[in-house]
Parts: C-alpha cells; sequence; structure tokens
C-alpha cells in the first residue's frame, strides 16, 4: 500500500519519456518522492526537448537519450516501462535476468491504491465508454467519493493519483493492451472489468500472432477472484468464453444492446447504443441508477478525435474521426453518418500500415462514400488500387486533402476523416494528426 515517501532513495529506470505527457507526469510524481531517476528514450534529446523542458525544476535526473543502455537495467529497484516497448525488447530481458522488477504506471497504481479499480479495454469502444462512465460517476457521486480518470488518457500521469486516491474512491482506467502487461506481469487485474470488443489490430507489434493480442487484452480478467466482476460486450462473450470461460473466476455480466433501444443517446451510431449498454451495466455494479445513467447518455457528445463534428462549412458537416487506427473503427464510422449522408460522404483516408485486413472496409466504401481523399503512406499503397466505385482523389498533406474534400462536397455532405491506419509518418500521432485537421477546418473560410 502506498504512502507518503513510498519511492524516497529507490533507483528507478524509467523507459520511455514521449511527447503524450503521461510519461512526464509519471517522472516528476517520482522525482518529488525522492527516488533516483534514470530515464532513457530511443527518441533523441532534440524530438523530446518538449518533455526535457518540462522536467527543468528536476536537476537530478539522468537522462540517457537516443539509446538505452544495458547497465540502466541492472541494479535498480524496479524498471518503470512504458507502453509500446517491443515484445523482445533485450534491455527488458537484462532487467529480468538480474532480478528487476518490471512496473508500468497504470499497474503500479492500481497495486498500491486503496481506491476501487474499473479497468476497460477493447479494441473498440474502450475510450468512449472510460469517459462516458467517469462523467456518470461523477455527476452520481456523492462528496465523500472522488472519481479519477486515467490509463491510457493523454496527458494523464495515473501515478500521480497516489497520493489523493483513498479507500472507497473509484478509479476509471482506460487499459489498452500494452498497459494490460503490466497488469500480468503483477498478476493483477480489476475489481471490476469491462471487456467490450475484440477486433485485429497493432498485429505489426504482435508480428501476425492474434492470439498474443489477445492474452495481453485478457489480463483484464485474468487474476480475478469470484468477489469481481467481468462486464462483456455482446460481441466479445464469445471470444471470451471460448478461450477462458473454465479459467474465469469472476462474475460475469453481458451488456445487452436492446437494454438501451429506445433511448436518447447523444453519440450517432449504433456502435455508441453498444457501448452504452456496456456502461449501463457497469452503473448498475456500482450503485447507479438507470436514470442517471439515461440522462448523461443524452448529453455526452463522445470523446474528441471519435466522430467528432468540428463546424459545419456552407451546409457541410466535418467529422474528426482520427482515432479510427483500424478498418473496423473507420467502417463504424461510415456506418453512424449513413443515415446522415449515405452516399453523401468525402472520406479522408489512409496512413501507416498495421497489416490488418482492409477487404470489408474497401468493399463497403462505395456503399456509403461518393469520393475518397487518400493520405500517403505504406497502407494507402496498398489499398488505393483496390477501392472502386467511387471518385479517388491521392494528396501529398492533410491540408491538400482537406481542400480536395471540399471541391468535391455540395451542401448536405458530410466530411469524415477517418483513416483506417496508423498515424506515423506524415504526424507524431494520431493526436497530431487531429490537431492539424481541427485547425485547417476551423481555420476555413
Amino acid at each position: 500500500m502506498y504512502t507518503l515517501g513510498y519511492f524516497k532513495g529507490k533507483k528507478i529506470t524509467v523507459m520511455g519519456l514521449g511527447l503524450l505527457g503521461r510519461g512526464v507526469g509519471d517522472i516528476k510524481f517520482l522525482a518529488e518522492e525522492g527516488a533516483e531517476l534514470i530515464v532513457t528514450d530511443l527518441k533523441s534529446q532534440k524530438e523530446l526537448q518538449a518533455s526535457v523542458d518540462a522536467l527543468k525544476d528536476f536537476p537530478k535526473i539522468t537522462y540517457v537519450l537516443g539509446e538505452h543502455r544495458l547497465e540502466d537495467f541492472r541494479n535498480r529497484d524496479f524498471i518503470l516501462k512504458a507502453a509500446g516497448v517491443a515484445l523482445d525488447s533485450p534491455f527488458i530481458e537484462e532487467a529480468q535476468k538480474n532480478n528487476v522488477p518490471i512496473e508500468m504506471s497504470t499497474s503500479l497504481f492500481a497495486k498500491l491504491s486503496p481506491a476501487t479499480i474499473v479497468g476497460i479495454t477493447g479494441t473498440r469502444g474502450k475510450s468512449t465508454v472510460t469517459h462516458l462512465l467517469y462523467e456518470i460517476l461523477r455527476q452520481a457521486q456523492d462528496k465523500n467519493t472522488q472519481v479519477f480518470l486515467g490509463g491510457n488518457i493523454r496527458g494523464v500521469s495515473t501515478l500521480q493519483f497516489l497520493p489523493q486516491a483513498k479507500k472507497g474512491d473509484i478509479a476509471v482506467l482506460e487499459l489498452d493492451s500494452w498497459q494490460l502487461q503490466g497488469f500480468g506481469e503483477s498478476k493483477l487485474s480489476p475489481h471490476i472489468s469491462i471487456f467490450t470488443t475484440f477486433l485485429p489490430d497493432h498485429l505489426n507489434y504482435y508480428r501476425g500472432d492474434i492470439h498474443k493480442y489477445f492474452q495481453d487484452k485478457a489480463h483484464i480478467f485474468a487474476f480475478h477472484t469470484e468477489n469481481d466482476y467481468l462486464i462483456l460486450g455482446k460481441d466479445v462473450e464469445e471470444t471470451v468464453k471460448q478461450q477462458y470461460k473454465e479459467e474465469i473466476k469472476s462474475k460475469i455480466i453481458i451488456a445487452d444492446p436492446e437494454k438501451v433501444q429506445g433511448w436518447n443517446i447523444a453519440m450517432p451510431g449504433e456502435h455508441n447504443a453498444y457501448n452504452v449498454s456496456v456502461v449501463l451495466e457497469a452503473a448498475k455494479v456500482l450503485g447507479v441508477p438507470e436514470d442517471v445513467v439515461k440522462k448523461v447518455a443524452a448529453e455526452f457528445k463522445g470523446v474528441p478525435g471519435r466522430l467528432e463534428l468540428i463546424r459545419e462549412f456552407n451546409g457541410i458537416k466535418i467529422y474528426n474521426d482520427t482515432t479510427a487506427t483500424t478498418p473496423d473503427a473507420t467502417l463504424a464510422g461510415l456506418k453512424a453518418l449513413g443515415s446522415l449522408a449515405s452516399k453523401h460522404t468525402i472520406l479522408i483516408i489512409g496512413g501507416a500500415d498495421k497489416n490488418l485486413d482492409m477487404s470489408k472496409l474497401v468493399t463497403a466504401i462505395p456503399e456509403y462514400c461518393k469520393t475518397v481523399i487518400l493520405l500517403s503512406g505504406t497502407g494507402t499503397e496498398r489499398i488505393k488500387n483496390t477501392i472502386a466505385g467511387v471518385t479517388k482523389v491521392e494528396t501529398k498533406n492533410l491540408a491538400e486533402a482537406v481542400a480536395k474534400a471540399l471541391e468535391h462536397a455540395s451542401s448536405g455532405d458530410a466530411i469524415l476523416m477517418s483513416p483506417a491506419f496508423a498515424s506515423f509518418g506524415m504526424f507524431i500521432n494520431e493526436f497530431d494528426r487531429g490537431e492539424q485537421f481541427n485547425e485547417i477546418v476551423k481555420n476555413l473560410e
């Protein structure tokens, strides 16, 4: 259990500084606690300068940037590993060989905090479910209970909540497959676990082995007891039960979208009704009345970068769906807008390949779209000649893509930037892609 000064004097190597703010927050917290820190990242100091500058008040931190060194993974109290470190990292192997524990920020918080942990994972839907559940709990909480939002949240260090979180508080944590590696290392699962969907993704990282991807996801319930809860989205029920039914010890609840049929849900699309059905079951377990869930679902507009309406320009609705980095996510976006603009959608698509099956999306594009604007990237090169039945326009950058989309759009149409691929190449990350898109769209005249 965490107490003030828990990390004082501990020798910690932080593997991964990053640019999203979570690493900076973790390091600030550990430095303030009096830990002896080595911060190492494969990116150069120039690439990471903004993060280094944010830590200028902690001159005792040792930086090893542009490389990792084996010696920094020996004789340490633990390694704090960032998400996305290679499965076969020789540096993690070196730490393990020298009996140095591997920790990750969110799982370390879960291990040390007395708060009730609610974990949410899934290939699609986890961000929406996380933020919607957090908003419901925030509105339903009493004055003695705090609700924290952490995990895979941009700019948020979950570790920094440790001094504040007390027994009776609730931590709502979005957990991707990488963060769940930390739960696996710690042999720990959240008390209430939510698994929304499971679809092919990150196969470039998992080297084509979808079972390894699922194994990481399954850590969300693998260490449950009979006192814990596992809430499954209807679409993932069969997959989970086929592979793990005999091993699951927790109480299993299956979310049914039929239970929210007829509700006034602010977010468009069947997939969001599905997400609300999952949240409903979690809220019940946490003692929240259904009328509170209904109220918030009718008000909650969604998460930035997830089918987000940026503006209406000359009668054209323009949506940012930058977090759609898989074909299934882009297809869900097209279906959600289908009733609004069927065959009147101009789709901006393309980016770095993740080795996913694009056939369903490619087949569906002519059903929903009149024009496809192609961003450059390895994934785009793979699919551009397979898209048929629509006008195709290749572009060199995002500003040109928006300009070309507007040339092909008329009043009543929708422009949907839903890339279906990773952002690397043209952009630093998916957030950079989304922010650039928003800036271009907001400045249209």
